[in-house]
């Protein structure tokens, strides 16, 4: 092994190569119930180029590498190593953000780039970047948009993959690529440019989207060392509103409404946990929320941006508020003493480095599938009784709905809060994930990111689906060294 590591150190230097015992602990588990695996080292590269030599090497090494770039803590088992013996390719060190360019409002970012990095820098440009619900500070944007980690703007979302659009991909063979428009052999971003080519289009090159098989793939297929992403324009007006209601379904046709019509920037649906959780900073706080909130409530969202922003802005209030009254709904300007502004610096915003979902009880594990509006009451029923069963109190459990796809879809998630340091708290949840997870899967929700067990559980439905996934991981990684273990049943 003295031999790997010095070949290892010749590659990325041996200040990068770091095998201390707490380090490699910190990386052999996180806060998910996937089994703990200690990695045999973990390297930092500063470039491409270093990235392309490990790929290279590990697979005439045959060992596992298993990719990185967000920081720490992490919550679903696909940083875990799930092979023995395996190589962290920590690519937190690549931060460039190589260009921001208004007139076409793309961004190109390598994945050390954070949430809070990337909108520090946007503003300075008057630009932003749709976001996840308050992403953590340290989350790499681009590993957020690679896994496809829903915006909460689903009226500018075209594709599910919105706002990713190209990419560098060391494959899992050691092939670097350009993907979509910026592929054709033209491999120096500067001289794509000069060409006004900026990286765009995300489909081809040539007549397939490579970018589909990097999504939702935990680096199974290959390290992205660069990506192109959407921005939007920074609105001059930006302000939030909620929509309260005593049940999930009395919200269904006015989210539907809404989105239908294109009105609105921002909007999903929380319950009260879930709200409580987002606006607290404190367990007592998020108690005390917990209990004024009412049980449902839609956010809304309206932009003004360079065009008649004041009459955008409140053009869209009025016919919004119209909507509401339609559906015997109000919408509000503030609630259980939180204020629009409040809430829209907390929802768009980057929060701590824990996470919001953390607070309440500093652990938590989290349920999450693809489903449709009109389905969401039923997966919320049956949560609520499998919560009672298994002696979880359903009032601290967190739901998250989340239109996608222009409302085509939505996103639910729940969100089980527990202590850590509980043993028998700890079991209890272990146990409600696994069985929740089971039902949701058998009631048709959509495990479209299919972390941990989830992974048999939904690739264990569609044969087919799974075999062309294997196929391609062949033709990709042919040694199967790329996060081995994740994806497969």
């Amino acid at each position: 092994m003295d031999n790997v590591k010095a070949s290892l150190s010749n590659i990325v230097g041996g200040e990068n190569l770091l095998d201390s015992p707490e380090i490699l602990l910190g990386y052999a588990k996180d806060q998910s119930f996937v089994k703990e695996m200690k990695p045999w080292c973990v390297v930092k590269p500063k470039d491409a180029d270093q990235v392309e030599a490990l790929v290279k090497w590990a697979n005439k090494a045959r060992i596992p590498l298993v990719p990185v770039s967000s920081q720490g803590p992490h919550t679903r088992g696909d940083t875990v190593p799930g092979a023995p013996e395996a190589v962290i390719v920590d690519v937190s060190n690549l931060k460039k953000i190589h260009s921001i360019n208004r007139q076409h409002r793309m961004a190109v970012i390598e994945p050390g780039v954070t949430y809070g990095e990337l909108q520090a820098a946007l503003a300075e440009k008057g630009l932003a970047l749709s976001t996840s619900l308050a992403p953590r500070a340290g989350k790499s944007v681009l590993t957020s948009v690679l896994e496809v980690e829903p915006r909460i703007n689903a009226v500018h979302q075209w594709s599910y993959s919105d706002p990713l659009r190209c990419m560098e991909v060391i494959w899992g063979d050691g092939v670097r690529m350009y993907t979509g428009e910026a592929g054709g052999g033209v491999r120096d971003l500067e001289k794509q440019w000069e060409k006004e080519r900026w990286q765009v289009a995300s489909t081809g090159p040539m007549m397939f989207d490579f970018y589909r098989m990097l999504t939702s793939a935990q680096g199974t297929m290959g390290i992205v060392t660069w990506a192109s992403v959407k921005l939007e324009v920074l609105p001059q007006i930006h302000r939030m509103y909620f929509v309260p209601a005593q049940q999930l379904s009395e919200l269904e046709d006015f989210v539907r409404r809404v989105v239908r019509l294109r009105f609105s920037d921002e909007l999903f649906v929380l319950n009260g946990a879930a709200l409580a959780g987002l606006m607290g900073e404190t367990p007592e706080e998020i108690a005390k929320l917990r209990e004024q909130l009412p049980p449902w409530i839609a956010l809304v969202g309206i932009a003004g941006r360079d065009l008649l922003p004041e009459l955008r802005v409140e053009t869209q209030e009025q016919d919004i508020k119209e909507i509401a009254q339609q559906f015997a709904l109000k919408m509000v300007p503030g609630l259980a003493g939180i204020t629009g502004e409040q809430a829209l610096a907390a929802v768009t915003g980057s929060s701590d480095e824990t996470g919001w979902k953390a607070r309440a009880k500093g652990a938590y594990q989290e349920i999450f599938f693809v489903t449709t509006q009109d389905k969401a009451p039923g997966f919320v029923e049956t949560m609520k009784a499998l919560a009672a069963e298994a002696g979880y109190p359903a009032n601290e459990m967190g739901v998250y709905v989340q239109p996608q796809h222009m409302g085509t879809s939505c996103h639910l998630e729940f969100i089980l809060p527990y202590d850590s340091n509980n043993p028998k708290e700890t079991a209890k949840v272990k146990r409600l994930f696994q069985k929740a997870s089971e039902t949701m899967v058998g009631m048709g929700g959509f495990f479209a990111r299919p972390y941990g067990p989830w992974a048999y559980l939904q690739l264990n439905r569609d044969a087919q689906s799974y075999k062309t996934i294997q196929e391609l991981k062949r033709i990709f990684d042919p040694e199967g060294i790329m996060n081995p273990g994740k994806l497969t049943i």
